[in-house]
């Protein structure tokens, strides 16, 4: 009976094999298991080890180790050869071995080289036991290990071994080094901290309940690997909750997650959006008898008293409804201070009938993630750059271009020739603001350098200036174009003459108002939706041209200096100057641009180097003072390199 079943599941691996081999070779793909001696051909080999018994995933087996009978198998281990010929015997008593009490018991024997297994012995065991959907088998493993390199697969390889040696997981094989740190600090288990039987068992089998709902979804066919879509599941779910969601249910929520793994997938998941969004009404007939109508909801962490950030983003608020009035409804959420809050805020806000939700921080995008998955008509924009998820779009503003206008005045005022800046934190875009200032600087005084410090730093900056003798400060950028920021002299550029009177001159602001209008105006037109033109997630990062980005001026400024800063900020909200088209050397000397070109969205967004002419550093995570601490592991230019947070068990 068991022999006759093996027979007829022979017959049905056979006929499945064929079918590969079909489409392999039409495919022009290698339609046998990889050769490990092909593989090593050319490479160089160092260490051997013998890592004894260990129970390996199937899908890890890519080949065998030499040429001898490959023609045997297709590359998925399925057979090839007639049912009359003798392999077909053998593993046909290998499978009704399988069925029956005894079940196949000896272990392959095979090699481990980067991350993948080639067998040496076996072979006919891995084909029946995968015929069968086994996700593990026992294998006498040798570990080839390679040379070392700089390569970034051979990094990624050196990470997994570190991995490896605490939990004796070959499941997990990341191509980012850092990830591996980031899945632990999910689970609540620390880099190096060993791993018990009780814990590799229950991992192995959430992950693989996980990769099952991943395959069904077909969502294993993209250019993206189970394990990272693992992480991007852990940030809105925790990992117990894979032990207690039916198939059903697993299924679902990860479907809510496709857009965002889609955008994981693509090469580069961001995509920047620097022009202004199309924000013309529709002017249909219907349009007379029917307006159009949106709820919009804003939350913030704080709120405009406590908050001078927040206090611009609600007057952007009162800015959309003045213009749009009787079209929109707006709500006000405060004090989503902590996760959990925010996640109330943004239920309630969606209960309310919220069809369109702004979080103003960045420090949000998590809990405004977790929220859009669970409701995907509700459109969510968080205030953020670079993050890859496309269940929100997020946005920031080229404050870059105001800082040239402004590095452009204090150039001009500074008679030493040296000019204080005063750094808010190393995050996305900042190094670009800073360069663009000093960049300014020289514009109108090419003797004049700059003296970097940072506010998220210890220290009394702007007394250390003084002291110095520095007379021209740049400070925070005020948060709205009132003149009362500028006048108190904490924000924006001001002078320190020989009494000690400090006079403002000039400050890049924030115009939150223009932003949130375009993007309602956009929604009500349908414009919105004919935006979304690929997977990949939506930044705005809008600038002058926009009417997001402004610089405000002190009366006090001299009619000269007026006049061109009039007309710097009318060239850059024409498109007509790039502060970077210019020859810029870096503090090292290097030459970062020639003259010939600006730089990318991403270049500018991504940039973590500055301008000759700048003296000082970007600190790293560990230099910063604990409240800067959250917006840099959120939006930091070094984020990748900051041992996660420990979040999550087992």
């Amino acid at each position: 009976m068991l022999l006759q079943q093996a027979k007829e599941e022979y017959a049905l691996a056979m006929k499945a094999a064929h079918r590969e081999l079909k489409a392999r070779l039409s495919q022009g793909g290698q339609p046998y298991p990889a050769v490990l001696t092909d593989v090593l051909e050319e490479k160089d080999i160092g260490a051997v080890q013998e890592l004894g018994i260990l129970d390996i995933p199937t899908d890890r087996i890519v080949g065998v180790t030499t040429a001898g009978r490959i023609h045997a198998f297709t590359d998925n281990f399925r057979p090839l050869l007639s049912q009359e010929s003798e392999f077909a015997a053998k593993w046909v008593s290998l499978c009704a071995a399988h069925l029956g009490d005894e079940g196949i018991r000896d272990p392959i024997t095979c090699c481990e080289y980067m991350g993948k297994f080639y067998v040496k012995e076996g072979n006919k065991r891995v084909s029946v036991l995968r015929h069968f959907g086994a996700a593990r088998i026992p294998a006498q493993v040798q570990r080839i290990l390679p040379q070392p390199s700089e390569s970034p697969e051979y990094q990624a390889y050196l990470a997994f071994l570190e991995f490896f040696k605490a939990t004796g997981l070959y499941e997990i094989q990341f191509r980012n080094p850092g990830d591996y740190a980031e899945l632990l600090s999910h689970l609540g288990k620390s880099p190096g901290e060993a791993w018990n039987s009780w814990e590799r068992k229950t991992f192995s089998a959430g992950y693989q309940y996980f990769r099952e709902a991943f395959a069904a979804l077909k969502m294993d066919r993209l250019e993206l690997l189970p394990e990272e879509a693992l992480l991007l599941w852990l940030q809105v779910y925790p990992f117990r909750d894979l032990g207690q969601m039916s198939t059903g249910e697993l299924k679902k929520a990860l479907a809510g997650l496709r857009p965002d793994v889609l955008a994981l997938a693509e090469a580069e998941p961001v995509e920047v959006r620097t022009e202004p969004l199309q924000a013309e009404f529709k002017t249909g007939i219907l349009d007379w008898f029917v307006a159009p109508h949106l709820n919009v909801a804003f939350v913030h962490p704080l709120d405009p008293i406590r908050s001078s950030w927040i206090l611009g983003h609600d007057q952007g608020r009162e800015y959309l409804e003045k213009q749009l009035k009787d079209r929109v409804t707006v709500r006000s959420y405060f004090h989503a201070d902590t996760p959990e809050l925010a996640e109330q805020l943004l239920e309630q806000a969606v209960e309310e009938g919220a069809q369109v939700v702004f979080t103003t921080t960045p420090q949000l995008s998590r809990p405004t993630l977790k929220v859009a998955v669970k409701y995907p008509k509700v459109k969510f924009l968080n205030c953020s750059v670079d993050a890859p998820y496309s269940s929100i779009r997020t946005y920031y503003g080229r404050i870059y271009e105001a800082k040239f206008i402004t590095g452009a005045i204090a150039g001009a005022m500074a008679n030493n020739d040296r000019i204080g800046y005063i750094g808010t934190n190393p995050i996305f875009g900042v190094p670009a603001s800073i360069n663009a200032f000093a960049l300014g600087a020289q514009l109108t005084n090419p003797r004049a350098r700059i003296d970097l410090r940072w506010s998220c730093m210890a220290g009394t900056p702007q007394k250390d200036f003084l002291q110095k003798g520095i007379r021209v400060i740049s400070n925070r950028d005020v948060p709205t174009p009132e003149q009362k920021f500028l006048d108190v002299c904490s924000y924006g550029t001001y002078y320190l003459d020989d009494d000690g009177n400090l006079t403002p001159l000039g400050s890049p602001c924030w115009l939150w108002g223009h932003f949130y209008e375009t993007v309602v105006r956009s929604i009500l037109s349908g414009a919105w939706e004919k935006e979304q033109t690929s997977s990949r997630a939506v930044n705005y990062w809008f600038g002058m041209d926009s009417g997001v980005i402004d610089v405000t001026l002190t009366e006090k400024l001299h009619p000269g200096m007026q006049a061109l800063a009039e007309s710097l900020r009318n060239q850059l909200r024409q498109g007509m100057l790039d502060p970077f088209c210019r020859k810029i050397y870096a503090q090292d000397g290097s030459l970062k641009n020639d003259g010939s070109r600006g730089f990318t969205p991403d270049e500018l967004l991504h940039m973590d180097w500055l301008c000759e002419n700048v003296d000082g550093s970007i600190p790293e995570y560990d230099q910063v003072e604990p409240f800067a601490k959250p917006i840099i592991r959120a939006l930091g230019i070094h984020r990748d390199q900051i041992p996660p947070e420990m979040e999550g068990s087992l």
